[in-house]
């Protein structure tokens, strides 16, 4: 399954306690912005699908702040492995 393969690539403590880590999280949401993006490809006039994604994208941009001011280096790693840009931090 993908999830457990991400797990196994993120290094922390245990990997049951890796599903709340910050970088899980980037990545489920993530996950689910690609999803709902190409959903929306196709269709183009639902709108509460719209406003979920945008929902999810503000959620991930507050995880991706925290997570660069906690510690920049994880955060560098994990927007190159998710081939995401870089936010600008205020």
């Amino acid at each position: 399954m993908v999830k457990n393969l991400f797990i196994s690539a993120i290094p922390q403590e245990k990997t049951e306690n890796n599903k709340g880590s910050a970088e899980f999280q980037i990545w489920n949401f993530t996950k689910r912005i690609r999803r709902l993006t190409s959903h929306l490809e196709l269709h183009k006039k639902d709108y509460l699908s719209r406003r979920g994604l945008r929902k999810i994208l503000g959620k991930r941009q507050r995880l991706l702040a925290y997570l660069s001011n906690q510690n920049r280096v994880r955060y560098k790693e994990l927007i190159g492995q998710l081939n995401i840009q870089e936010q600008k931090i205020c």
